[in-house]
């Protein structure tokens, strides 16, 4: 898991050191799949915004939220 995704874990309240193993790759996966989430739609509001874009999957926004968290 991403750093900041457990720095974020412990802030929100989740003895991370005492959390079962199965519990920590849940809350990995979970925050990933948010992180994926945010940055698609940060895609999608960019491609409606600039519908001549070249790249109609990836926007520098979606990207930089992506690369913030290790996604």
């Amino acid at each position: 898991m991403n750093e900041r995704i457990r720095e974020l874990a412990i802030k929100a309240g989740d003895d991370w050191e005492h959390t079962l193993q199965e519990d920590r790759e849940f809350l990995g996966k979970f925050a990933e799949l948010i992180v994926r989430e945010c940055a698609n739609l940060c895609n999608k509001i960019y491609f409606e915004r600039y519908p001549d874009a070249e790249d109609f999957e990836r926007s520098e926004e979606g990207d930089a939220i992506k690369q913030h968290f290790g996604v």
